[in-house]
């Protein structure tokens, strides 16, 4: 399920648009402290954000660029100021689409739905697993969380998707080893050690550091 942001100073609009989301199975958030709108992004870690330029303390603009300093997860804006000089501006901010208001919840849905189809690259039916916020891409072997993408070899690709497939459960060496073989490539408990090691690293790169733990002697696995 993917989880959206919403940052939106007008608490109808706001809960009218969680609501509508939730509808369409996706987790929802509105913004609280409109002070501190880059802590609650990432207490949240959403893959989209719908965001008003006029709020209080400081403006759509300002936000959008705090975060994009730490992700490149979609930012939407949504304004009623929807002259041309705004609509660049929030471009050039970093922002991924602007929707002017009032809007039609069902026009909002389907950019919502394009832009995650774009961002997250699954086509068609959802292709795709999810961990704690980090979503697997089995079209394309990306594993992504908060807009930062870790780009998988086929080995790596291939151990994180059996971690997954058994999350809570320890995965043999052997039973990984044997996934491997599948590929043309020859594989033994050396190689399996160095492709677990580089798919930590890039883990780590994502912010998923510690994500798969080592159970000595025996095997692998990701904690739910």
């Amino acid at each position: 399920m993917y989880r959206i942001l919403i940052v939106e100073d007008d608490r109808v609009i706001a809960q009218t648009l969680a609501s509508h989301l939730c509808r369409w199975d996706y987790e929802t958030k509105c913004v609280e402290d409109f002070k501190n709108v880059a802590k609650e992004f990432r207490q949240y870690d959403p893959q989209l954000v719908l965001l008003d330029i006029m709020l209080p303390f400081f403006n759509g603009f300002h936000w959008c660029q705090e975060i994009r300093r730490f992700s490149k997860a979609p930012i939407v804006f949504l304004s009623s100021a929807n002259d041309n000089m705004n609509i660049v501006m929030a471009m050039n901010m970093g922002g991924d689409e602007f929707i002017e208001k009032p809007f039609d919840l069902n026009v909002v849905t389907a950019k919502v739905q394009a832009i995650l189809r774009r961002t997250y690259s699954f086509q068609g039916t959802v292709n795709v697993m999810e961990y704690r916020g980090a979503v697997l891409n089995l079209n394309d072997a990306t594993f992504v969380k908060g807009g930062q993408k870790a780009e998988l070899t086929k080995n790596e690709f291939r151990i994180l998707q059996m971690l997954l497939e058994n999350a809570g459960r320890i995965v043999s060496r052997d039973s990984i080893i044997t996934r491997l073989w599948e590929s043309d490539e020859f594989i033994d408990d050396n190689t399996l050690t160095v492709n677990v090691a580089r798919l930590r690293k890039k883990l780590e790169q994502i912010g998923l550091a510690g994500m798969i733990k080592t159970k000595k002697g025996i095997g692998y696995m990701v904690e739910l």
